[in-house]
């Protein structure tokens, strides 16, 4: 089956099964072979090197589709499948758009959808994948080891919420405007033993930072959409500049955190769990198989009067 992937996380999830697609988005950079595939996609926005802040200025002014498909090329690589994503409409090329181009094509390619909201969700998308390119044993093994490490951080939440309790926990992952993370990662923060009052139950939202600072987290993890964790520390200085920032409970107990976002949490992909157990590690690093430290897409934010961000995790 050829099967181009226009998502991330769906690539993600066709390579863990054995499966190369035959074109991917400009963002699919994971696993690095994926970055050697043709590109069906482009951006009008230059994200390279630019800050939350300019980045949410190019969005604003956008003039029509974010994203556009290179259907000349999608038409040469034949595909039999495409596959999307419906969940996010500033992430990649709308469903809408991706359905349309397929009709125009010629023996027109099935289309598949994925539309995660939930945790379980993400982790179901692997496999209705699976079946789609008909590698259902793959992706049920993969499942049954997602399971296993999933319950295996359960486990450790119940045993540490005993301990200490369920602290309170803000995700962000936007910081120019601060935007608090919403779809899977509030069962996330359940899930990993924090309080997840401060999460939307739904879509990512933006949030004054009044808000943040009324919330006290006593666990703050940044993780800007797209950013890998060099340019989180850069993003976390949109916050630490921002009044109160110093008096947060999460910065005085040295558990605020600077996370590589491109590779954890912003993708519901099979690594969403690799996300749940360094989310963990970030809330009860006392009871983590691995600490914070020891995670190298983790970086903590120093407690100190002017903040600083020891990019070495430690």
């Amino acid at each position: 089956m050829r099967v181009a992937s226009l998502l991330p996380s769906a690539t993600e999830t066709l390579f863990a099964l054995g499966v190369e697609p035959v074109g991917v988005s400009h963002s699919c950079d994971h696993p690095p072979a994926a970055r050697e595939l043709p590109t069906l996609t482009s951006t009008v926005v230059d994200h390279a090197d630019r800050s939350a802040a300019d980045i949410d200025e190019q969005m604003r002014a956008v003039d029509g589709a974010v994203y556009d498909l290179d259907e000349e090329r999608l038409a040469a690589l034949d595909p039999d499948l495409l596959v999307t994503q419906a969940t996010c409409d500033v992430c990649a090329v709308d469903a809408s758009e991706v359905r349309a181009a397929a009709e125009r094509l010629d023996p027109a390619p099935d289309v598949l959808a994925c539309d995660p909201h939930s945790f379980a969700d993400a982790l179901d998308d692997v496999v209705r994948i699976g079946e789609a390119v008909d590698a259902t044993d793959a992706a049920s093994a993969l499942r049954g080891d997602l399971r296993d490490r999933v319950d295996a951080v359960r486990e450790r939440a119940e045993r540490a919420v005993a301990d200490e309790g369920r602290p309170r926990v803000a995700v962000l992952d936007w910081t120019e405007p601060p935007i608090r993370a919403g779809h899977w990662v509030r069962d996330m923060v359940e899930l990993a033993g924090g309080d997840p009052a401060f999460q939307p139950d739904g879509p990512s939202e933006p949030v004054a930072w009044e808000a943040v600072a009324d919330a006290d987290p006593e666990a703050l993890v940044v993780a800007p959409c797209g950013f890998d964790r060099e340019r989180a520390v850069d993003a976390v200085g949109d916050l630490a500049a921002r009044p109160g920032f110093d008096d947060l409970a999460a910065v005085r107990r040295d558990r605020a955190y600077a996370v590589d976002g491109n590779g954890l949490f912003n993708r519901p992909s099979h690594r969403l769990v690799d996300s749940l157990e360094a989310l963990f590690a970030c809330l009860h690093p006392e009871h983590a198989a691995t600490p914070p430290a020891a995670h190298d897409r983790i970086a903590r934010v120093d407690a100190a009067a002017t903040p600083s961000v020891r990019a070495d995790g430690g």
